[in-house]
């Protein structure tokens, strides 16, 4: 293995395991001194759900995104794939009739992507800071083959 990649791939399974040993908190809960970049992890129930990161903002500001009523698809992503599920809709389409935003104009869709943000809005939150770009992305794919988070496929959204 490539020595360089191989240095990344050594320091994924300590800040997994910093990750997963977190004391869980909700998205009401974050910490003042959360950092800003980040890999978080929803889960509910005990259920790990789902693994993201932040890139260009503040934990906060990510968190908010996936949360709040008025977030569109394309920042709401998580919630986005669970109002899916709920109404069966679970392919992306490319067809103007199967567009995401031909399915947020659905009443039915556009309720349950509603229902989705709140719902993640409660759920809880693990993180851990990482800042270098390459290792975050690295991470995130540890975490969710690690973990098997469902809503993590590595598609197109």
């Amino acid at each position: 293995m490539n020595e360089a990649f191989r240095h990344y791939i050594d320091a994924l399974h300590p800040a997994f395991e910093r990750l997963v040993t977190m004391r869980p908190v909700t998205i009401a809960t974050l910490p003042k001194n959360a950092p800003l970049q980040c890999i978080h992890l929803f889960s509910e129930n005990g259920r790990y759900l789902y693994v993201g990161r932040t890139r260009r903002q503040s934990l906060r500001q990510r968190l908010r995104q996936h949360s709040i009523d008025s977030a569109q698809h394309n920042q709401a992503v998580f919630a986005f794939k669970i109002a899916r599920e709920v109404t069966g809709h679970m392919h992306p389409g490319y067809t103007a009739q199967d567009s995401r935003e031909a399915l947020c104009a659905d009443p039915e869709f556009s309720q349950a992507f509603l229902e989705a943000k709140r719902r993640v809005r409660k759920m809880e939150l693990r993180y851990v800071e990482e800042a270098d770009p390459l290792r975050q992305t690295l991470l995130e794919i540890y975490v969710a083959v690690a973990l098997k988070t469902p809503y993590n496929d590595f598609d197109t959204h």
